[in-house]
């Protein structure tokens, strides 16, 4: 068997899922718009430049999601979906995932972005496995506000993506091949434990590392 990781957010899509939901709340009128796009912006900058606290941005987004009874959050999150994220989804992506599914890989997206933003984009590209951010919810399924377990973010990815696998009663160096595609030097922990990190459409940090470790590089996006 062999195995096949995909980041998320500027690696399957050529959008961040996660700010663009912050923006996609602004938009609608459904938080603060100055507050929380000034909020948002500067976790972003922070993602970017590799220097964000995961739990703080993590409790500010879960914080937020926890203001709205389920049922209106599953319905801004169809719109966002109709709206932002099926416009993003490029045939290369899918292409690319299908490549692996083929194959007869496993294949799994794991990524920082909660689970609540991210399960219905996994299930659009239609990848069963997501390893993601996990939002605590209540007896009625509303979110709390708070994180389940630690952050997937960083060495995160590789401690839950190791736990997911142990319970599927396999592990890491079990598999013939391992491939984890990513665009962030934020996921070279776990790009250096698969057997074929592949530095997708990257940043300039990870393009830079890449090179130096003769990592394949690829673009999706040219665009």
């Amino acid at each position: 068997m062999k195995l096949a990781l995909f980041d998320l957010d500027h690696t399957l899509l050529p959008i961040d899922s996660d700010h663009e939901w912050g923006q996609f709340l602004v938009r609608t009128g459904a938080v603060d718009a100055l507050e929380h796009a000034r909020r948002n912006d500067a976790f972003f900058a922070q993602y970017q430049a590799g220097t964000l606290d995961p739990v703080a941005y993590l409790e500010f987004a879960l914080g937020t999601l926890a203001r709205f009874p389920r049922p209106r959050l599953d319905a801004m999150h169809r719109q966002f979906m109709d709206e932002v994220i099926a416009p993003a989804i490029r045939p290369q992506a899918r292409a690319l995932l299908q490549k692996h599914q083929d194959g007869g890989d496993l294949v799994a997206i794991v990524t920082a972005t909660n689970h609540f933003v991210t399960a219905p984009i996994a299930q659009a590209l239609g990848v069963k496995h997501l390893i993601a951010a996990m939002p605590e919810t209540d007896a009625g399924g509303n979110l709390t506000g708070k994180l389940i377990g630690t952050p997937t973010q960083g060495a995160g990815k590789v401690a839950h993506t190791k736990a997911w696998l142990e319970s599927l009663g396999l592990t890491l160096d079990g598999f013939e091949s391992s491939h984890f595609y990513s665009d962030s030097h934020n996921d070279i922990p776990l790009m250096s434990v698969v057997t074929h990190p592949v530095a997708t459409n990257p940043n300039a940090a990870l393009k830079a590392h890449a090179s130096a470790q003769d990592w394949p590089l690829l673009d999706l996006f040219n665009d």
